[in-house]
């Protein structure tokens, strides 16, 4: 008893001559990924002139390790996961490269991110003063007038 292969007989979701439905139209992708693109453009630039102008006041602070400030970082974090969430929509609606791009958006908010995390933690957590050549193990201070 020999059994022979059918010949594949097409879905009606994948026609021959038709588009398919799994996959989504080019064209539509990279519209949507422009759109997009240019709604993020203005969010970053807004975002970075806003975290700028913030940095402003710190001319004047005092000497002494201040606090660390999260709020660069927890804005550039907050960037990078609504970056993520549109690259998953795109990826998960069939948009493959309009995806891609939003990855690459992400790698580089999630590398400012990052960035803003390290400047922060440098001046929250400055490098300890030499010692003193001429007291033995106490740090180099100026003395009080």
């Amino acid at each position: 008893m020999s059994i022979e292969p059918r010949p594949h007989l097409p879905t009606p979701r994948c026609r021959p001559g038709e588009p398919s439905v799994s996959r989504g139209d080019g064209f539509a992708g990279g519209c949507i990924s422009l759109i997009v693109l240019l709604i993020e453009i203005p969010v970053a630039i807004l975002l970075g002139l806003l975290l700028s102008v913030r940095g402003w006041g710190r001319a004047d602070e005092q000497s002494g390790a201040p606090a660390m400030d999260w709020v660069p970082v927890l804005w550039l974090g907050g960037f990078t996961l609504g970056v993520l969430v549109v690259a998953v929509v795109f990826l998960r609606s069939a948009h493959p490269y309009a995806g891609a791009v939003q990855l690459l958006i992400a790698a580089m908010a999630l590398l400012f991110a990052i960035t803003a995390w390290h400047e922060e933690y440098e001046r929250a957590h400055p490098a300890p003063l030499p010692t003193c050549p001429t007291r033995a193990g106490t740090p180099c201070v100026p003395p009080d007038p």
